[in-house]
């Protein structure tokens, strides 16, 4: 198996959004803000060749799908779609990915499937892949709330829709992703948000998405102002590092601007804790 952890396009978000209720006395020690009070977040995706050949890809960034003005304010600074370009240098072509798995749909998870805006008509960037999301979600992005609509790209699901590559992930995981050993699935943040976990020699890793965007938020009290119902993401927060602990686990960061996986402790107070280790170490090349 090969690991990779393939940056996409980077995004600057309001902090004290990203950080729900905390206070910024307290978050910005963790995530320093610009003059406009946005933070610097990554949009990082996992690449996994599997032992049989298949290559998946695990989530897609925010890319560039953006017209210039939108692309202003949601802090993307680069004009290239940063995914594509990383996993060409990494002697990966789009037309190799077999599959991609998304969490949710929001703009900044899946907005990298898109060709740039500049480049026409949007299309898949990766057109032999198959894409799978969560059924329950895939309902939601169709016909949103009110308070979500702005999360979602209409044109992104009539392009997939039309591809035939669209994949449904029912909550019964009677059919799981290629690769995916179990989903745990999340509603705090979305409903039927999809949590992939992967089998390696060192460990179960889960995609942490935006159930856990990063570091900090390891934190079980700490919530984004984003998430639809903060006190079930606390809850659900709380069983996956109860869990991941347990077997000696480790989450991977869509969104740490410093850090792609961590493993977690848990003290005697009960209090979980991460902790940064390299992506080898994690799936198990390095053995510590």
């Amino acid at each position: 198996m090969r690991f990779l952890a393939i940056d996409g396009n980077r995004q600057r978000l309001d902090g004290g959004a990203m950080y729900g209720n905390a206070p910024r006395a307290l978050w910005e020690t963790w995530s320093p803000p610009d003059a406009r009070n946005r933070i610097e977040l990554a949009c990082r995706a996992l690449f996994v060749e599997f032992d049989d050949g298949r290559r998946v890809l695990f989530e897609a960034g925010i890319g560039v799908f953006f017209e210039p003005k939108l692309r202003e304010r949601f802090g993307v600074t680069e004009s290239g779609h940063r995914l594509v370009e990383n996993l060409i240098a990494a002697g990966l072509e789009p037309e190799s990915i077999d599959v991609v798995v998304l969490s949710h749909l929001h703009f900044d998870h899946a907005g990298g499937l898109l060709t740039a805006f500049e480049a026409g008509p949007p299309a898949l960037v990766f057109p032999n892949a198959d894409v799978y999301v969560g059924k329950a979600h895939w309902a939601r992005a169709r016909a949103p709330h009110a308070r979500d609509r702005a999360s979602f790209i209409p044109v992104l699901h009539e392009v997939l829709e039309a591809s035939g590559r669209l994949r449904l992930v029912d909550e019964d995981r009677a059919t799981l992703p290629p690769g995916v050993a179990q989903v745990h699935w999340s509603h705090g943040h979305t409903p039927g948000l999809m949590l992939a976990e992967i089998t390696t020699a060192g460990g179960p890793i889960v995609f942490g998405a935006d159930l856990v965007p990063g570091l900090p938020w390891v934190h079980v009290p700490i919530t984004m102002g984003y998430d639809r119902s903060p006190e079930d993401l606390v809850d659900e927060k709380a069983a996956l590092f109860g869990d991941l602990v347990s077997r000696r686990g480790a989450l991977f960061f869509t969104h740490d601007p410093q850090h792609s996986v961590a493993r977690l402790t848990r003290d005697r107070a009960g209090r979980f804790a991460g902790h940064a280790v390299p992506l080898d170490e994690a799936h198990g090349l390095i053995d510590n």
